[in-house]
């Protein structure tokens, strides 16, 4: 095994930090406090060509996998713009994996270069009212339009920078009745908004990137905009998990990070009763504890973008990077938090947002408890429990 440093990787980091150093903390409060989009650094992020580091170099992309797009989105959170500022670059890196792997050449060719210049934004709408983890419950329906395309109508929640998006992957069922995986299709749909209403969930974190309801309401959809085979749009789902698992740990990783450094800088700085309080175990070993903990699951989140990269099975390692990256990014934060004592819990400090940035972590795009049930049942044969 080779574990040297790759300067490839390492030019990622220092470009991607540059960018990154023009946006402050405050900037990354300022939008999360005015639920604004935040485009300036989006703009800046397009215009280096990071947007579309995991497009194929044939449709002006990166050509470069998993692994350096999370890179990307790693140092992209531990800047302090933690899931703000990750999430506005995300689904538009990443969202369109099932196009490129099973998208017909028209929609590739159509959609891919747009995606790849940053000036296409995607949103991903699979999660119902009905149908949360139990995707075999999704009821929104695409019904043949007696011309080869289809009609969509239906509601999705969570779905992320619908307000912004041109486009949404969508999961509908062409065939079948809720309750089954077999009959669900993806299709890559504009967001029309004479047949689409989209409405921003209010909630507690990440509010610069709107989590949203859509009500999709006789949506035409032309047939070529079908993404893969009818009726296989979950097994085409799959396929996408494990990388949006790496993804996701390499920005939890980046929001612990974060929040240790605001902690640390804090600790060698705040004197009490003569003392500076990072002499004090109670708070040094917490932070000293976090900061493993971060490592591990930052060099686990490295091991399954490889394997994923590498064409080798990384479903193991994908939801165990996921796992421990949610842990440690939500301890990091609590202990910031914990380190500033009252200041903490003001926004001045920032260690706030962090701490209710990293719990989405635990929640999204699949929760702790599913992640287990993975491992339980795939790694270890044991029973399934639900």
């Amino acid at each position: 095994m080779d574990f040297s440093p790759d300067p490839d990787h390492q030019a990622v980091v220092d470009a991607v930090d540059a960018v990154c150093a023009r946006f402050e903390d405050s900037y990354w409060s300022d939008v999360d406090e005015r639920h604004e989009f935040p485009w300036e650094f989006y703009g800046y992020m397009a215009e280096g060509g990071w947007v579309g580091i995991a497009i194929p170099e044939k449709y002006g992309g990166g050509g470069q996998g998993i692994t350096e797009a999370a890179l990307v989105l790693n140092r992209v959170a531990a800047s302090g713009a933690a899931m703000n500022g990750s999430s506005a670059l995300h689904l538009t890196m990443f969202g369109l994996n099932p196009v490129v792997k099973f998208g017909n050449d028209r929609l590739k060719e159509t959609f891919l270069p747009r995606a790849a210049a940053g000036d296409l934004h995607v949103a991903f709408g699979v999660t119902e009212p009905d149908a949360g983890t139990d995707t075999s419950r999704v009821a929104t329906r695409a019904s043949d339009d007696g011309g080869g395309g289809f009609i969509v109508s239906g509601r999705k929640i969570w779905t992320t920078k619908a307000l912004e998006s041109d486009v949404c992957v969508l999961l509908a069922r062409t065939d079948g009745e809720p309750g089954s995986f077999d009959g669900l299709s993806l299709f890559l749909v504009d967001l029309d908004p004479d047949h689409v209403d989209i409405r921003p969930i209010p909630k507690a974190g990440r509010n610069a990137v709107a989590s949203c309801e859509v009500a999709y309401d006789d949506l035409p959809v032309e047939g070529w905009r079908l993404v893969g085979e009818r009726g296989q749009g979950f097994r085409h789902l799959l396929h996408g998990l494990n990388p949006e698992r790496v993804l996701l740990a390499a920005m939890a990783c980046g929001i612990g990070e974060a929040a240790l450094r605001r902690a640390t800088q804090y600790a060698r700085e705040r004197e009490v009763f003569g003392r500076l309080i990072g002499a004090n175990q109670a708070i040094s070993h917490p932070l000293a504890r976090a900061h493993m903990e971060l490592a591990a699951a930052w060099n686990m989140t490295m091991l399954a973008g490889w394997r994923y990269d590498n064409d080798l099975e990384c479903g193991e390692h994908a939801n165990t990077a996921k796992f421990l990256a949610a842990e440690a990014s939500y301890a990091a934060a609590d202990h910031a938090v914990q380190t500033h004592g009252g200041l903490g819990y003001a926004t001045e400090y920032h260690v706030e947002r962090y701490w209710r940035e990293a719990r989405i972590q635990r929640l999204a795009p699949v929760s702790q408890e599913m992640t287990l049930n993975y491992i339980a049942q795939n790694v270890l044969d044991l029973p399934r429990s639900y």
